[in-house]
């Protein structure tokens, strides 16, 4: 409030620093072979993170559009109101980003996941107008309902196997697969449904088309180059950790990928606001990648490439 000029400097240091340090961590990484952090006793089940591989990798790409995007917002807001709103909410959802890729298990990528939905959720109403408005209600309602639905799937996968971090999931399931295989199915549905809300997933995507065009340009490119790759990222971790190799999953996965990439696709060709367009076709490339997942269960050991498709598309799409 005393100088807009110190402010917006501020900003752009928190992003480049932000950015330096996830290097550095990953240059640590690369030393020691991962890093983590576990806070006992955070809301009981405690708050866990962990950095290494695909975590490393997304964590670097999420600090580096923030710099990106927080380096040209300067410019682009120049004629702007409430930027001191934007600003300060931009950073608290990069925090809430960068908390759900280096998550170490469900319980910390749900915490972080709402804070992000909620948070983002000020981008979308920044200007205030009614179809702003609209366009938000419309995205935090699909957030809070992908939440709960979510948070019932992680209540029942915890009871059936008495754990919630990643690393420990496949063993835990494939000792209780048998006698649980339904409830587990069940946990995994409502996971996806919760995950396939942020990422854009069909039929869950109506947020996307509208949120894009209102939304000011910086914060669409982050709505959709990162915060649908969160989604993606959970959907990732329940079809690797829960149903790894399982045909039936991938099979479902695969089926709503397609879905995904043609309804993107179709719906870009038919729209005649760019910013719109752009935001059917990262729709269109959230099912590419969706695909992507389903082949990695259904060619079970063979995946490989599968796995390195889907991972590079994810990539790309970001950058």
């Amino acid at each position: 409030r005393v100088n807009k000029r110190v402010r917006d400097r501020v900003l752009q240091l928190s992003v480049i620093v932000e950015f330096a340090l996830i290097i550095w961590a990953a240059m640590t990484c690369m030393r020691i072979g991962s890093m983590e952090f576990f806070w006992q006793g955070f809301c009981m089940q405690g708050l866990y993170l962990k950095m290494d591989g695909f975590r490393l990798l997304y964590g670097g790409i999420a600090a580096f559009m923030w710099m990106m995007t927080g380096i040209f917002s300067r410019e682009y807001f120049s004629h702007y109101r409430n930027r001191n709103r934007y600003y300060f909410f931009f950073l608290l959802t990069l925090g809430a980003t960068v908390g759900v890729f280096l998550s170490g298990d469900f319980y910390t990528t749900f915490i972080f996941f709402e804070i992000m939905s909620l948070t983002s959720y000020v981008w979308v109403v920044h200007d205030e107008k009614p179809a702003a408005m609209k366009a938000g209600e419309i995205y935090l309602a699909i957030a809070v309902i992908g939440g709960l639905v979510m948070l019932m799937g992680l209540f029942l996968l915890y009871n059936a196997t008495g754990t919630l971090r990643m690393s420990e999931l496949y063993d835990a399931v494939k000792a209780v697969w048998g006698e649980k295989q339904t409830q587990i199915y069940i946990a995994g549905g409502c996971m996806l449904f919760g995950f396939g809300a942020k990422a854009g997933m069909f039929p869950l995507h109506i947020w996307l088309p509208k949120a894009h065009p209102v939304a000011p340009a910086p914060a669409s490119a982050l709505l959709s180059g990162i915060l649908t790759k969160t989604g993606v990222y959970g959907v990732l971790v329940v079809s690797a950790e829960i149903f790894r190799h399982d045909p039936k999953w991938g099979t479902l996965v695969l089926y709503l990928g397609v879905i995904t990439m043609f309804g993107g696709a179709l719906l870009a060709v038919f729209s005649v606001d760019l910013k719109r367009t752009l935001a059917c076709s990262s729709m269109s490339q959230i099912g590419f990648i969706l695909v992507g997942v389903g082949m990695m269960e259904l060619l079970g050991v063979h995946g490989t490439l599968a796995v390195r498709g889907t991972i590079l598309h994810m990539v790309n799409h970001s950058m």
